[in-house]
């Protein structure tokens, strides 16, 4: 652990919005987490009970109990709370200037530079780690990537570092029914989700405003439209995302390119072979599949949206902020079967 960051021998980590999804795996994540001591979960409407009466599975892990106050005596603080509150949340609560903040929210992700995004409250880093790690380590405050942003970036990233996205980009992703949130809606029922599949938000996802910004701050002149059909699937979790651009670059050297862009990422990994969501689902890793036809470049892209597309982000850049392994908490066993 870097004393200059973090000289105590764990972290001490606060969780704002406790009870959703993403505040779960937070929870699982970080009760397993070597160097890391919760302090607090906060949920307003869960003060008093046990952690467990929410998030049944974790009976017998933990006697923690959600809280109706905030405690300061921590390192770091996780907002996982809804999109626009965790804003208004930092207006109404000033952090104190040592503790660092990780938003899973989309309220600090959009920047007009790529330094961060200036508001009355907090300087935001945009927190993709194979795009801005190094800006991560040294930064107070990150913004977690959204999670259809994070599969579809990381399958664009390395043509974008050469300047090769010159052709519009077409998406198709479906995403499971935790993407939805844990508020029941008409589209999120078991009895409409099971054995359905439907279309929403089609090439107007709130997701590519961060997917752009990304992209251009890797290639500046990038300017092309990215067409994105979103799918709600059938399952629970995960993202598949396959992404295709018009291209003359051989499959070869597209595949030399992927692998040369993330051979020091640790959790994006790289192949010419089929991929699919049972490898990645429970975990915090990115597969990326590239594969071209005739001139057309294929990248399947697949990772767990409630893990690599949020709270294990999180935790992965709660790592590289404090001066952890990278890896630490974050060694998962895929569901496999």
């Amino acid at each position: 652990m870097d004393a200059g960051n973090i000289s105590r021998t764990k972290v001490r980590a606060g969780i704002v919005g406790g009870a959703g999804y993403t505040g779960g795996e937070m929870l699982r994540l970080l009760l397993n987490h070597p160097d890391v001591d919760i302090s607090f979960v906060h949920s307003t409407s869960n003060a008093g009970n046990h952690v467990y009466d929410v998030h049944t599975d974790l009976f017998g892990e933990t006697d923690l109990k959600f809280a109706a106050e905030l405690a300061y005596n921590i390192d770091v603080l996780f907002l996982c709370v809804g999109h626009g509150d965790a804003r208004k949340f930092l207006e109404a609560n000033p952090i104190p200037a040592d503790i660092k903040v990780i938003d899973l929210s989309q309220d600090f992700r959009l920047s007009n530079s790529p330094e961060g995004h200036k508001t009355r409250t907090k300087l935001f880093t945009y927190g993709l780690p194979e795009l801005n790690r190094d800006a991560i380590k040294e930064a107070h405050n990150v913004a977690n990537p959204g999670c259809f942003a994070t599969c579809l970036q990381l399958g664009l990233l390395p043509l974008a570092s050469k300047g090769l996205l010159n052709s519009e980009v077409h998406v198709t992703a479906t995403t499971g029914s935790t993407g939805a949130g844990q508020s029941l809606s008409p589209t999120s029922h078991f009895t409409w989700r099971n054995d359905n599949l439907s279309v929403y938000k089609a090439f107007e996802h709130q997701h590519l405003n961060e997917i752009g910004q990304s992209l251009k701050q890797l290639q500046p002149d990038f300017n092309q439209p990215i067409s994105f059909i979103p799918y709600r699937g059938d399952f629970t979790r995960g993202i598949i995302a396959s992404i295709y651009i018009d291209t003359d670059l051989p499959e070869a050297q597209a595949l030399k390119l992927y692998h040369e862009f993330y051979d020091k990422h640790t959790f994006t990994h790289v192949t010419s072979h089929n991929i699919d969501l049972k490898q990645i689902v429970n975990t915090n890793k990115c597969f990326l599949q590239v594969k071209k036809y005739g001139n057309k470049l294929l990248i399947i892209s697949v990772l767990d949206n409630l893990l690599k597309g949020a709270s294990g982000q999180a935790v992965q850049n709660m790592n590289l902020m404090c001066g952890l392994d990278e890896k630490a908490g974050l060694k998962l066993k895929a569901v496999a079967f």
